[in-house]
């Protein structure tokens, strides 16, 4: 569920914040160069990540002035200015201490703020972070010179567009729909002279004399092929900032909300709480679909490896597409198709449906089986004899086909969908014999 967003006064300027969860311990999510909290919502990914770190914390996440959805100011915020809009946040809802989690340049102010507040600071989070943008003397980690022109020319001719996706966010660069976010996202966190300013103000600031006054416990986490920050910077944080612990995540991405997510919160869930993740089961009703390209062997001999690589990169795209539109949760991909879940039937035919009209475009037939029944539900799986039914459906379908049990039939009724009955049938390893039917849209 998409957090309301408010507003709390830092001086003389607004600043939006979300505040959810209901964990016994806050912590304060501190974005990157630029950030739009009501868009990172808009993204399942990021959404997946910021619910998952609300299962254990209460999470206040905010923008900076002269960002998303904040008052812009005057000119580029300080590292100062920053931080007393963090303060102000934590005061608006009642936090007295938290911890800090700053992601790549919302680490230098995160560093300032565990340093100035440690009575505030429960613990320190950094990810993909460092303590000066640029190299110095003695100080080989940051960005040269020419590198600083040619970062700075980038953004000035190229914002508006995915930027920089390919180094930043490798493992998403060629999902069209992330891409496409990605872009949204840097044109709703700043305008084209906003970002500027802002790069050229992150340029400059250099925390390496503070970071040994650091009081609270650390935790550095760093990809380990990050191409934006280097993880060197990481390990310099790591030994200049007293009892701090360095996790080399084994990744490329520069985002913690990302390819490294599930790594990241397993990190900070222990860090932040002391306990490993917990499997708690519950059991609801749902609706589970299954998906499966028809004759995916042959087509992968036909057309070859590397194309039949992009060819299902393409299909897993559209299927995420269409789940994100009809309101499906992605459980996992199964091989050559999908396990995804539904609150309602209707609406798991009719994103079937789509689907199947989305492969036509790139060449697929795809067959699916619906079922709805009791369903176990462990962190991010679910199992239980719905699966096995739906699965067991699925495998009867033929191209272009749209199976579903009779349960699904009869808690569709007066919703225009029509069906075949196509009679009793036994499912391998479900007992007894189950009525299967044809659903179509007209």
């Amino acid at each position: 569920m998409r957090p309301e967003t408010r507003y709390a006064l830092s001086g003389e300027l607004s600043i939006a914040y979300q505040v959810f969860g209901d964990g016994e311990q806050d912590l304060v999510f501190v974005p990157g160069w630029i950030s739009n909290i009501d868009l990172f919502w808009d993204e399942p990914i990021v959404a997946r990540f910021l619910s998952e770190l609300s299962s254990f914390c209460r999470v206040i996440l905010f923008d900076k002035r002269g960002t998303g959805l904040s008052d812009r100011g005057y000119g580029a915020a300080t590292l100062e200015e920053r931080m007393d809009d963090v303060r102000a946040v934590m005061d608006a809802v009642g936090s007295e201490s938290a911890t800090i989690f700053g992601y790549s340049e919302g680490g230098p102010m995160s560093v300032l703020f565990a340093a100035t507040y440690p009575e505030r600071t429960r613990a320190l989070i950094l990810a993909g972070s460092y303590a000066s943008r640029r190299a110095h003397e003695g100080y080989t980690e940051g960005l040269s010179e020419a590198d600083v022109n040619i970062l700075l020319e980038k953004v000035r001719a190229a914002w508006g567009t995915p930027l920089d996706i390919e180094a930043r966010i490798p493992s998403l660069a060629d999902n069209p729909r992330f891409r496409n976010w990605w872009a949204r996202f840097l044109r709703g966190g700043a305008s084209p002279s906003a970002a500027l300013a802002l790069l050229r103000m992150n340029l400059e600031i250099d925390v390496r004399p503070i970071l040994a006054s650091v009081q609270a416990p650390s935790l550095i986490l760093h990809s380990s092929r990050d191409q934006i920050v280097s993880c060197s910077s990481g390990r310099y944080l790591a030994e200049n900032i007293p009892h701090a612990q360095m996790v080399e995540i084994d990744a490329d991405d520069h985002v913690p909300f990302t390819e490294t997510s599930e790594r990241v919160l397993a990190e900070v869930r222990q860090f932040v709480t002391g306990q490993d993740r917990v499997q708690i089961e519950e059991r609801i009703l749902g609706t589970i679909m299954f998906t499966d390209i028809v004759g995916s062997t042959k087509i992968a001999h036909e057309i070859g490896d590397r194309a039949w690589t992009d060819t299902l990169a393409a299909h897993h795209d559209e299927v995420r597409n269409q789940l994100e539109i009809y309101g499906g949760r992605e459980i996992k991909t199964t091989g050559d198709g999908f396990l995804a879940m539904f609150d309602g039937p209707a609406r798991a035919i009719r994103c079937g449906h789509a689907i199947q009209s989305a492969m036509d475009a790139i060449g697929l037939r795809i067959r699916i089986g619906v079922h709805t029944g009791e369903c176990t539900i462990s962190g991010d799986d679910v199992s239980g004899i719905a699966v096995h039914i739906a699965a067991r459906i699925g495998g009867m379908a033929d191209a272009g086909q749209v199976l579903v049990s009779q349960t699904v039939r009869d808690l569709v009724a007066g919703s225009g969908i029509f069906f075949d009955n196509l009679g009793a049938h036994e499912l391998r390893g479900v007992d007894g014999q189950w009525s299967i039917c044809h659903a179509r849209l007209k």
